[in-house]
């Protein structure tokens, strides 16, 4: 299976906090990878650092082959490198349309010259048919789910080979929860891959194929989903509250 990003040795700070400590990681082609902790663990710090968004981190992050450790995160986000954070930042004053305009890039190919996947505002309104139901409505009109639902399309607009999602399930009903889970399988559908940091467990069980599990940023297990589902130890140990 083909490696789309592959972390070895990330570290990362806030200030003079050092919070993440040599991490790796890695995500395949056509697959949805959890990164598990509780809050506080690093999850959210690993997405970022992985983005190019910290200032201060040391380690290799490859993209598609591509040592992208030093690389901007417009500079990465232009390789095809997705990216939906824990705080939504739609644009208020934007519609759900003008939204959606502004993450667009061009169609991509793999390396072997097939198309990767492509995005336009009708397949994401079959997607999120809510978001179909209100094109020139504002952002910030809009409800927490539903602006959790234009981030996400707005980052496919992009055509990203790879998703960083960060707490999907978080803050949003149970019902946009659902919505969120059966966009996910229908993105690894689509060919889209994804590593989403998430805490909810049930969550990850619905979605993904493997997990890394996160304490005090640093790895302390990793495994198959369904793995990780039956282990009570490291689920007592790092995920219980």
């Amino acid at each position: 299976m083909n490696t789309l990003l592959d972390a070895k040795g990330l570290n990362a700070w806030y200030g003079a906090a050092h919070i993440l400590f040599d991490v790796d990681l890695q995500v395949n082609r056509g697959e949805v990878v959890a990164l598990m902790g509780r809050n506080g663990a690093g999850k959210s710090t690993t997405l970022k650092a992985l983005m190019g968004m910290l200032a201060k981190r040391k380690g290799t992050v490859s993209f598609l082959g591509r040592d992208v450790s030093r690389a901007e995160p417009h500079e990465v986000a232009r390789l095809g490198l997705g990216y939906v954070p824990e705080d939504r930042r739609v644009f208020a004053d934007l519609t759900v349309m003008e939204n959606l305009e502004v993450g667009k890039q061009p169609p991509r190919t793999w390396a072997d010259g097939s198309a990767a996947p492509v995005w336009t505002a009708e397949k994401l309104f079959k997607l999120f048919p809510n978001l179909g139901e209100m094109p020139d409505r504002p952002g910030g009109r809009m409800s927490g789910g539903e602006q959790q639902m234009l981030t996400v399309a707005r980052t496919l607009m992009g055509n990203p080979y790879l998703v960083l999602l960060d707490e999907p399930s978080e803050g949003v009903a149970p019902v946009i929860v659902e919505q969120m889970a059966q966009m996910i399988l229908e993105l690894k559908a689509q060919g889209v891959s994804i590593l989403l940091s998430e805490q909810n467990m049930h969550f990850a069980e619905l979605v993904s194929d493997r997990a890394y599990v996160l304490e005090k940023g640093q790895i302390r297990h990793q495994s198959s989903i369904a793995e990780l589902s039956v282990n009570e130890e490291v689920r007592r140990n790092y995920l219980s509250v």
